[in-house]
Parts: C-alpha cells; sequence; structure tokens
C-alpha cells in the first residue's frame, strides 16, 4: 500500500527532534496568524452547534478537581451566590454544589442546551453574555478554562470587566498565566494577573492553587495548564 507524502513527513517529525521543534514552531506561527481573523464567539457557537462538548477540562480528573475545589470554597466562605462567565455545556456544573447559580455564555445553542438540562432546578438560570444586567451579580464570580480562549484584546478587556464587576465578595479564575505562544488557533495564553494589578485595585490576590495534573502533551485530556487563582474583593475601611 503506498504511503502518503503527509503521513512520511509524521512520520519523520515524531522520530526526529530537530524536525519536530521546527514543526512546532511553524504550527505556533500559523496558528499566530490565523488567530488575526478569528471571532471567539462564533468559533463557539460552531463548536457547540457540531454537538461538540465545552473540553476536556470539564470531564474526568480535571472536572473533579475543580469541582472539590469549589464546593470546599463555596462552603468554607459561606458562599450564598455564584456566577460563572463561560457556563458551556454544563458538564462541570453537574459536580457543583452552589446555593443559587447564574450561567453566562456567549452561544445561543450551548444556553438553550443547559437550560433544558437544567429545567427542573430553579437555582439556576443561565443568560447571554450580551444580556446581562447590572442586576446580575453574584458573591463569587468564576471564569473555568475561559481567559485564554479569549483571542480578541477588546472581547478579553470586556470579559474581564464583567467577571470583576459582578463580583461582590470573590473571583476565582482557573486559567495559564503566561505570555507564551500557542499552536491552537482557539487559544492565546495571557498574563491576566498583569491585568487585575492594573486595572482593579479593588481586588487583592488571595492564593494560587497550583493544578495537581500540569500539562502533558503526551496526555492532553487528563492534564491542564490551567491553575487556580483566588481573588477578593477588598473592603473599604
Amino acid at each position: 500500500m503506498a504511503i502518503s507524502v503527509f503521513s512520511m513527513f509524521k512520520q519523520l517529525v515524531k522520530k526526529t527532534p530537530i524536525v519536530r521543534s521546527v514543526a512546532r514552531k511553524i504550527m505556533k506561527l500559523t496558528a499566530t496568524s490565523r488567530q488575526k481573523n478569528f471571532v471567539s464567539a462564533d468559533y463557539w457557537e460552531q463548536r457547540y452547534r457540531k454537538d461538540n462538548t465545552s473540553g476536556a477540562g470539564s470531564y474526568s480528573r480535571l472536572a473533579r478537581f475543580k469541582a472539590e475545589t469549589l464546593n470546599h470554597f463555596v462552603t468554607t466562605h459561606h458562599i450564598e451566590s455564584v456566577i460563572e462567565f463561560g457556563s458551556g455545556d454544563g458538564a462541570q456544573l453537574w459536580l457543583a454544589n452552589y446555593p443559587t447559580y447564574i450561567g453566562v455564555d456567549v452561544s445561543p445553542t450551548v444556553l438553550d442546551l443547559t437550560r433544558r438540562a437544567f429545567a427542573g432546578d430553579a437555582t439556576k438560570r443561565f443568560v447571554h453574555f450580551d444580556q446581562l444586567q447590572s442586576a446580575d451579580s453574584a458573591e463569587l464570580s468564576l471564569s473555568l478554562d475561559v481567559i485564554y480562549h479569549l483571542i480578541e484584546d477588546p472581547v478579553f478587556e470586556r470579559y474581564m470587566k464583567r467577571v470583576f464587576d459582578a463580583a461582590t465578595r470573590y473571583v476565582i479564575a482557573y486559567s495559564s498565566n503566561t505570555e507564551r505562544r500557542s499552536d491552537s488557533v482557539h487559544v492565546r495564553h495571557r498574563r491576566f494577573t498583569d491585568w487585575v494589578d492594573q486595572n482593579r485595585p479593588d481586588f487583592r490576590l488571595m492564593s494560587v492553587l497550583k493544578n495537581p495534573y500540569p500539562e502533558d502533551t503526551r496526555d492532553s485530556d487528563n492534564t491542564s495548564f490551567a491553575d487556580f487563582f483566588f481573588f477578593e474583593r477588598i473592603r473599604e475601611a
């Protein structure tokens, strides 16, 4: 059976470290170029329309790790209300123990999915990002696996402002926090804590919880480059 040129190239990349390194650089440059015309909201709407999920981070041991961390925080800090920016397909939410919850997303398709999935639960409601009201706030504001998907600077700025504006007590972000390049068109790593330092003096970074399953490219479904960052609103004296 004839072997395609593409297959031969893939095998060469796998077996040759130098070629592999060059190939990764090419992929990253290509992704950076494609990101210039990238629209985050359109990407996620199209992805959910194709019956794709929110991603591996909402399932298996990564989901359990996040749920255990968040449920513990909600309990120990006596949180009564939670708002999540980027609620996704709801897989992570099934593991959560939140007294009341508002899920916010940019995809009409996934919002319809989660509204139907949690239709019998009066403690939860779901809102499109563009339909948020100033009254849509909570003690705890969440951003889980979202910040590094915000490719466009204006989208990132608007998102971060909404996340922090909506929190009356705490913000928890689960994200990477670096400026390194990515070879994925829908991933842009940012050192987002710099934005918080420069734009939200009304919040302080309480702590950082490192991921017990750090990124391993050989097992991307069960590892992650994201860590937990806990912020607290500073009360005026």
